[in-house]
């Protein structure tokens, strides 16, 4: 009877995996030309030669936390200061990709979704593996077919409620790729007996697949190009230099085809921009403002510091002194060194059913968006195709048909940056109202991604993982320090039971405004109590969905690949 298990598991349909790689996802036929043996050996190889840099880069960011709690603040490294005052530049912007005025983001899954963001008119589509994408494996494989078509020019799609055919226009954005953040794993996949690293999956098995084909086609001769998320300190980005020169050697094109475009989006990176691109120098096209986990790293980075408590998050915006600087210091820097200095997100989605409060939404976009153009910035992000057309024309409005102000100099004049202006404590009021919306959203979007759904329309706003990291680590920041909050009037403190009476409350209005029935077939009671663990747990998890990781891995049957059965 054994023997007969053992020989239907091994006659089993399987991935032809690598001496010492084991996939433990699914398997399905569509997935297997993406999971061959030449790809995950590619991506074995780079976990071999680079896990050992990582870990120490994962460790000296826990040292550096631990300095921040006894109270020592970021600051710039005066080792490194001849890189921040000498004279280099990176290597020149591709032309393929020197104009970026107005680029779209969203999920590497739905394919819907890709072709949509492919043909929506903006110059860019940052396709992701991470912020905006619930990493079960089926998006996370469906997002890698989906990109390997795209970058073919065959991706199609028929909406079978619809009818509706959908494929690429002749001319579409261009495809940046955005792979996880160093600290999250990919349980799925075993590298020597150890979950493999989540971004060399995502940038190794794109890159094995599609690098000539992206270099015949729409990167001219260079590409393929990527954004790289997370980074705290210029270490990290030394690794991801050493990646990309590897697979260059490997695929035998030339050193500096790969380019990529690092999101500033910790605190602890802002102090090392110029480092940051220095290591990279080869490979950049630039800085990104990643403002919605740039405020959550904020808070993070001065968790144990009561005088430095944020107030209600809607009042966090760029016209915060330590926001404003963060900016200006990156167009700065970017400018200095010859590559794009990016703006931030516009996360408004079309208010179909209130054309005046649509308008009104489009005009806070605008204003956002010309503050940043003014400011030297040369492109910016937006999340939905309807905010396309307002946004190219602000930018195309104010460069005049410069494809960047890379050649501008439009912080002349202007103070320098200090690391004073960067930590600055934010002004505003913190409010029992914030703390019931930091809940509320929280809540709903970790009851989405639980569901496998990354990226959340809420509120008329397109809300990926930095809103429920934002939501999360506020609340934990008041609680911990018994934060003074305004309600309607009333000073109150921000205490566990005060969070447990909201949550019992803000649970109840979710129920109310999603429906009993889809409140009791969601994830919403499950996404409820890992909130409020979250916010009340005695030290800050440094990310929500590494702690909720788990939660989504799916083994396949038998908890290995069928083959090795």
């Amino acid at each position: 009877m054994a023997a007969t298990a053992s020989t239907a598991a091994a006659a089993a349909p399987c991935y032809d995996t690598p001496e010492g790689v084991d996939v433990r996802g699914r398997y399905d036929p569509a997935f297997a030309p993406v999971l061959t043996r030449g790809a995950l050996a590619f991506v074995a190889g780079l976990q071999r030669e680079f896990r050992g840099a990582v870990r120490h880069a994962m460790e000296r960011r826990r040292e550096a936390q631990r300095r921040y709690d006894a109270g020592e603040p970021p600051r710039f490294d005066p080792a490194t200061r001849f890189v921040r005052e000498g004279e280099w530049r990176c290597a020149p912007v591709p032309p393929a990709v020197a104009d970026r005025t107005v680029e779209i983001t969203g999920p590497a899954e739905p394919r819907k979704m890709v072709i949509n963001a492919l043909n929506s008119g903006a110059k860019v589509f940052m396709a992701d593996f991470e912020d905006a994408l619930s990493p079960t494996w089926e998006n996370l494989m469906n997002g890698q077919v989906n990109l390997r078509d795209a970058v073919a020019g065959t991706i199609t799609f028929r909406d079978a409620a619809s009818g509706r055919d959908y494929r690429l226009n002749d001319q579409t954005a261009k495809l940046f790729v955005r792979p996880r953040g160093w600290h999250l794993p990919e349980a799925h996949i075993l590298i020597d007996g150890e979950p493999a690293i989540g971004c060399l999956v995502d940038f190794g098995l794109y890159f094995f697949h599609n690098h000539a084909a992206f270099r015949a086609g729409q990167g001219a001769g260079l590409g393929p190009f990527f954004y790289l998320p997370k980074m705290e300190h210029s270490r990290e980005a030394r690794v991801w230099n050493g990646v990309f020169e590897r697979a260059e050697q490997t695929a035998g094109i030339e050193r500096g085809s790969i380019r990529a475009t690092v999101l500033v989006e910790t605190l602890p990176a802002v102090f090392q921009m110029d480092e940051i691109l220095y290591e990279l120098r080869d490979h950049s096209v630039g800085l990104n403002c990643g403002r919605w986990d740039y405020i959550f790293s904020y808070v993070k980075t001065f968790r144990a510091h009561p005088d430095r408590l944020l107030p209600d998050r809607a009042l966090v915006g760029m016209g915060q002194h330590f926001m404003r600087s963060y900016s200006h210091l990156l167009i700065r820097t970017c400018h200095r060194r010859g590559v794009h200095a990016m703006g931030g997100m516009a996360a408004q989605i079309p208010i179909k059913d209130d054309a005046a409060a649509n308008e009104a939404a489009l005009e806070l976009v605008r204003k956002d968006k010309l503050r940043e153009a003014r400011a030297g910035h040369d492109g910016t992000w937006a999340a939905h195709p309807g905010l396309i057309p307002a946004i190219r024309e602000v930018f195309e409005g104010h460069l005049g048909g410069r494809p960047n102000q890379i050649g501008d100099d439009a912080t002349a004049g202007q103070e320098a940056v200090t690391a004073e202006d960067l930590i600055q404590p934010p002004r505003g009021a913190r409010t029992v109202d914030g703390l019931r919306l930091n809940a509320r959203v929280g809540v709903q979007y970790l009851a989405a991604w639980l569901a496998g759904s990354g990226s959340v329309p809420l509120y008329n706003l397109m809300e990926d993982a930095a809103t429920a990291e934002i939501s999360r680590v506020q609340n934990w920041q008041w609680l911990r320090h018994g934060a003074a909050l305004d309600a309607g009037g009333v000073e109150v403190r921000a205490t566990p039971e005060l969070l447990a009476r909201v949550m019992e409350e803000e649970m109840a209005r979710i129920q109310a405004e999603v429906g009993p029935k889809r409140f009791r077939q969601g994830r919403y009671a499950e996404a409820g109590r890992i909130f409020s663990r979250q916010c009340t747990a005695p030290e800050l998890d440094d990310f929500l969905t590494l702690d909720a990781y788990n939660l989504i891995v799916v083994y396949h049957p038998g908890g290995a690949s069928p083959c090795k059965l």
